[in-house]
């Protein structure tokens, strides 16, 4: 059991387990909010605590944060069928993070794998 935080710990996120690959997207938001994505299925990821959302673009996910600290905290797909969602792997311990490979993702331009 992997456990996840916010800054302050308003919002506490639980996954089975550790991700073995995160990706960094350079696309416009990504970018800004220094997101490094773990992928979970919807039903594999545990969130408590109190997150605002924000919607932009194609309206396909909402990226959430802390409503205290502002921490992106993950995202949702908009789409109540969707079977994927992004877990922010920079709230989770860094040994996590230094395990795990990272990729790099070009969502700024190519929407393809840079490595």
């Amino acid at each position: 059991m992997i456990e996840a935080s916010c800054h302050c710990g308003n919002v506490r996120i639980t996954v089975d387990e550790a991700p073995p690959t995160l990706t960094s997207c350079n696309c416009s938001v990504c970018r800004r909010n220094g997101g490094l994505w773990a992928y979970y299925a919807p039903t594999q990821v545990t969130v408590s605590g109190d997150t605002v959302a924000y919607v932009q673009g194609d309206r396909m996910l909402e990226l959430r944060h802390c409503g205290t600290c502002g921490c992106v905290t993950h995202w949702n797909p908009v789409d109540p069928a969707g079977t994927r969602m992004g877990v922010n792997a920079r709230m989770m311990a860094p040994e996590i993070v230094a395990a795990a490979r990272i990729r790099h993702f070009d969502g700024a331009d190519t929407w393809e794998f840079l490595d």
